[in-house]
């Protein structure tokens, strides 16, 4: 297998020095992920620093490592003192020496690149894109959410020399975030997934975050297609943005779009779509549920069309989707009284992730059971969050959700603004509410479970599945 980095590389790249002649299959910031022969980048942090794990990660496998001070061994070290000095490559400075790399991979490479951003939805839609771009070639997308200041330049670090295809996701929670990391990955084809009210602790307007979502496009390579939500309030502020940019725009949604969704349906499996993509039909299966996965497929499938790949192709793919943890996996619990459903988005959540979810869940047929939603606070939503979270009440009821139980400060305004028949529960938070739930869930119920990751509703979801500890995730998405 081709090297993804020699020590020689590294060095140039970075404008550092090493009189080693090693070679790197991969790329860690991390020794509790590093992998045999991966380069350790020593990055030094706030609350760490990485010169500190220098001789872990070379004692556990590592090729070499990335640093800017001399790094003596440990005085336990088994590694022979001169042979760990060859396995160094130092620099100025290794946060510099990370983006250096990352420049470097993108400006040797082939690849088709795709960069997301968005409100909600990125990391979803990168993971259908590496689906339907690994249909067509070989793909590399951002693992996990690795999408902010060193996230970025690690994904692009570790980009295969000879993939076809490249996906990153982009992410930020204050201005100025997104920019940076478009210019490192220069993407073909950029994607806004979504512009909501997320982050209003940081943003004095939705129109403030849908200026920083169109940065993205200062990153396009000359001749690159944005691909823009049609159906978002701030979508004539992107195609402003875009024409301002000179860039090629696509626009996608459920009305007026070039990629167009037509039609949606729950099946067994996971949703059914009916789409137009630039004039062009195509009904497809995706392997996970839900109005808001059928419309960034479209998203997808407009990038697909973008880089001049094989639409069909790409969109029969899908199927193969599965959701990413905590952003919609199904898995049936056989409980004591009888199997359930649950919908695990634990990782995060937004007003308009909870009313798409709202929207799923409502199109769920219980079968004699009912559907019940547990929510998490909301978190960064600025000085209006009581208000934010109460005006969700309307959605829950329009969607016909049975019971709605909720953790947090800021949920208990919801809580409020429910009708007492509607109401499950609450508690100060996820731990005290976990076994209010798992009391009152019965056979039949599709119980789903959503809040912003600091709100640990994870912690819900696993008091739920562990009534049938011995069932596995399921690979389709269906109840």
């Amino acid at each position: 297998m081709t090297a993804l980095w020699t020590a020689q590389e590294i060095a140039a790249a970075t404008k550092g020095r090493t009189g080693g002649t090693w070679s790197a299959s991969g790329v860690s910031i991390d020794t509790r992920t590093l992998k045999t022969s991966d380069l350790f980048v020593a990055l030094q942090g706030p609350n760490f620093d990485g010169h500190n794990f220098v001789d872990a990660a070379l004692a556990a496998g590592a090729a070499g490592a990335l640093v800017h001070r001399e790094v003596p061994a440990a005085p336990d070290s088994k590694l022979e003192s001169g042979k760990s000095h060859n396995r160094l490559v130092v620099v100025k400075d290794t946060f510099s020496g990370l983006q250096d790399l990352a420049k470097a991979s993108r400006a040797r490479t082939n690849a088709k690149v795709v960069a997301v951003t968005g409100s909600v939805g990125k990391t979803g839609t990168k993971e259908a894109l590496k689906v339907a771009l690994g249909a067509l070639g070989e793909t590399y997308a951002t693992e996990g959410n690795l999408n902010n200041h060193w996230g970025v330049p690690l994904s692009l670090a570790r980009l295969p020399r000879d993939t076809r295809y490249g996906v990153f996701e982009l992410g930020m929670n204050h201005a100025g975030e997104i920019a940076p990391l478009a210019r490192l990955a220069q993407p073909h084809v950029a994607i806004v997934t979504a512009v909501e009210a997320v982050h209003l602790e940081f943003f004095p307007s939705v129109d403030a975050i849908a200026d920083e979502k169109a940065s993205i496009m200062d990153g396009l390579v000359a001749g690159g297609t944005a691909i823009l939500p049609r159906d978002s309030a701030s979508y004539h502020r992107l195609a402003a943005a875009a024409a301002q940019r000179g860039c090629r725009a696509m626009s996608f949604g459920s009305h007026g779009a070039a990629a167009l969704l037509v039609a949606w349906s729950l099946t067994p499996s996971g949703t059914q779509v009916a789409a137009d993509i630039a004039g062009h039909r195509h009904t497809y299966e995706i392997g996970v549920a839900g109005r808001h996965w059928a419309l960034n497929s479209v998203a997808v499938l407009a990038a697909v069309h973008a880089l001049g790949g094989d639409v069909a192709k790409a969109a029969a793919a899908l199927a193969r989707l599965t959701a990413p943890t905590g952003r919609g996996a199904h898995r049936r619990v056989a409980g004591p009284g009888g199997a359930f459903v649950v919908i695990d988005e634990s990782y995060n959540a937004s007003p308009a992730s909870i009313r798409a979810l709202a929207e799923t869940l409502g199109a769920i047929d219980v079968s004699g059971g009912r559907r019940i939603l547990v929510l998490g606070d909301m978190l960064e939503m600025g000085a209006t969050a009581p208000a934010i979270h109460a005006d969700l009440a309307p959605a829950l009821r329009a969607n016909n959700i049975d019971l709605v139980f909720t953790a947090g400060p800021l949920m208990e305004h919801l809580h409020n603004a429910l009708p007492r028949e509607m109401r499950g529960g609450h508690a100060r938070d996820s731990a005290t509410l976990a076994p209010r739930v798992t009391q009152a869930v019965r056979a039949n119920d599709v119980v789903a479970v959503k809040g912003s990751h600091g709100s640990r509703m994870a912690v819900v979801v696993a008091a739920i599945t562990a009534l049938d500890a011995s069932s596995a995730p399921r690979a389709a998405n269906g109840h």
